[in-house]
Formats: C-alpha cells, structure tokens, sequence
C-alpha cells in the first residue's frame, strides 16, 4: 500500500512479535499490547523446522536463533526400547539450516530485542476492553484505559484467543483430542545430535529435543481424561509411570528428572476457525485462527510464515480488504493441510481410528510433509 499503515497486535508471542518486526521493518506504526507482565516463554523448548527459520532469517534474527539453540539435520526414529529404527534427513528451505532446537525463554528474548531495535513499542499487562470497526478503521480501548484508533488490528493471542471470542462467539473454541504433552528440560545425552522420536507399543510416544550444547527436552504424548491434571507434588512420578515401557535414551533421561519441577503439562487441544479469519479490520492469526497438534512441529512455523505473508501481502495489495482476502486464500490451504496431517499422526502415534480422507494423508506421512513445507511458502 502507498501509505504506511497503523496496526495494534494483540499478543506478543511467537507469532505477534514476528508480525511485529517485519511490519516495522516495512516502515509501518505498529504497537504490541501484551497481557503478561513480561515475554516470560512458558514452555521448555520448541523446534524450528527450516521453513520458521527462513522466516527469522527474513526478519534479520537467524544468526541469534541458531546461536542461542542447537541447529540439527537428521530425525531419528527409535522403537521403545531405543533401537534405531530410521534416520530421515531434513530438507532445507533456500539455505536456511535444516532444523533448530531452542529454548523458549531465548527465543522470546531474541524476538523481543528485535521488537525493541524495530521501534515496536510493547505494552505488558495490557489487553483490548473495547473496539469498534467503522469499514475504515477500528477504535480500540485498552485495559490501562487509553484509546486510539487503528487501519487494523490482528490478533496472534493463541489457542484461547479473546479476540476470536469477540468475533466469532462460542463457535470456535479449542477442541481436546484426548491426548496431552508433557515437557521437562534435562541435560542433553551426547547421542542426541536431533529429535529423537520412540513410539510405544501403547498411546505412547516420547520425543528428546536438543535446544543447547547442554540441554535437552523430553516430552510425551499420552492419552489423558479431560479432567485429569498431574498431581504438583509427584508429576514426575506420574510422568515415569508413563513411559516405563520406554528404554535408551528416554530411560537415561528419566534418571535426570527427580522431582515435579520444571515439568509442564499441557493438554493437547486444536482449533479450525471455518469462516474467514477476518472480520472487517480485526484478523486472527496463529493458533487464534488454525491451531494444530504438535505431530509435525509446525505451530509456532505456521504462525511466523502468517506473519510475514501478511506483511507481504499489505505490502503488495491497495488496500486492506484486498489484502486480507488475498493474504487467507494463500495461507489457509498450508495451515489445513499441516492442521489436518498433524492430527491424523497423532491417530495413527496413539493407535486411534482413522477417516479416509486421513489415510490418504498418511500416505504422504512425516517425511513427505517436510518436503512439502519447505516449498515457498
């Protein structure tokens, strides 16, 4: 567009403060309001497919992401008892590295340093109370009781969005799969130079991800009521009983967890919104509008290739509408398509019945996604 654009991003995550970086980088006015205190990454670890690390390169913080991680080329596939079942090679996006493991406190802290050096200013504690959209701008009142008016306001605020709450009501709100994930940073084993991935013989799967020279994450995907939470005083007790089928690396790692803390639970949820991701001026991105399970690793990629594909897009159409309608008809194919592959690995990891149309997804399976995604995107 000729004229630069005012834009309010509500959510300084993954998604927001990438969004946020390369708007400003384009010579927009963009702010973030950020209901945490502070970029306080929850989490333990998160993976950087090349396809998210492309787009870091494009917002000028690659270098920082493969410093503060451990950059990786080869996915092993283990039985339970940690035999070798498959090596498969990562494919590389335009030069960017195959893979990159890193914490989620330094990737939150790099892309903040990056908000900060683009002039993005960011509000903590703060969300949207009120906003009203005219066709030609939206008025927005926040939290801390400020008001101002805005060309647009996207919200990368997660799978519970607020936003999408306002837009779209109860329609779509965050579905259980029956599954949850469990994560706790351990000291890296010197075998695991990638993930590591060991599906059990039950609804079972274990996952070590290398995120520095030094560490390491173990996570678990196990079959959980809707009602279950781990008990805060014995979760690691609970998290050994369940991958007590599990030997090799995933045993040695076990070793290292003695106590409940620094284990994170999570239930593991997705969410379709079905009608556009736009309503007027105020868009949903990330998880707000397609999360996904975590089978492929690709959430955190599909919300920082929204990003930047949005800003190119606002970039290249003239006007707003033009470029929201152009900018969904391009993303929304490649976020199903991970949405809907990623769940049926998920069925097929778990021993959990499958659609049709699920199987043939299947067909293409972890290693022909990887060759999809590093497609331009």
């Amino acid at each position: 567009m000729a004229t630069p654009l005012r834009v309010l991003v509500h959510g300084g995550g993954i998604g927001g403060l990438t969004f946020a970086v390369a708007l400003a980088r384009s010579g927009h006015a963009v702010e973030v309001v950020e209901l945490r205190d502070e970029l306080d990454a929850l989490g333990v670890g998160i993976i950087q497919p090349s396809n998210a690390l492309h787009v870091m390169r494009e917002i000028g913080v690659l270098d920082a992401c493969v410093a503060a991680g451990f950059p990786w080329e080869v996915l092993t596939i283990c039985d339970p008892v940690g035999n070798t079942l498959a090596k498969i090679p990562q494919p590389q996006l335009d030069g960017a590295p195959h893979a990159n493991g890193i914490p989620r406190p330094e990737l939150a802290r790099i892309l903040g340093e990056a908000a900060v050096a683009a002039g993005v200013p960011i509000r903590f504690g703060t969300t949207i109370e009120e906003l009203s959209d005219d066709g030609s701008g939206v008025d927005v009142t926040l939290s801390d009781g400020s008001s101002s008016r805005w060309d647009l306001v996207v919200a990368f605020d997660g799978i519970g969005s607020p936003l999408r709450n306002r837009l779209y009501g109860d329609r779509f709100t965050p579905e259980y799969t029956g599954f949850a994930n469990w994560r706790v940073t351990v000291p890296r084993l010197p075998e695991v130079q990638g993930v590591v991935i060991s599906v059990g013989r039950t609804s079972t799967k274990a996952l070590l991800t290398p995120i520095t020279d030094e560490l390491m994450y173990l996570a678990a995907v196990t079959a959980e009521e809707p009602d279950f939470r781990p008990d805060p005083a014995r979760a690691h007790e609970q998290l050994k009983e369940r991958l007590a089928a599990f030997g090799g690396p995933v045993a040695q790692s076990l070793t290292n967890v003695t106590g409940p803390e620094g284990i994170v639970y999570s239930r593991i949820s997705q969410v379709t919104v079905e009608e556009p991701w736009h309503v007027g001026r105020v868009v949903l991105a990330g998880d707000a509008a397609h999360a996904s399970t975590p089978n492929l690793a690709q959430g955190a990629a599909m919300a920082v290739e929204d990003a930047l594909v949005l800003v190119r897009t606002l970039d290249s159409e003239d006007d707003v509408a033009s470029a929201l309608a152009a900018w969904e008809a391009r993303r929304r194919p490649r976020a199903m398509f991970v949405q809907n592959l990623s769940r049926a690995l998920l069925k097929e990891e778990t021993g959990s019945p499958t659609t049709p149309e699920e199987d043939e997804l299947l067909k293409i399976g972890m290693p022909g996604a990887a060759h999809v995604l590093v497609k331009p995107y």
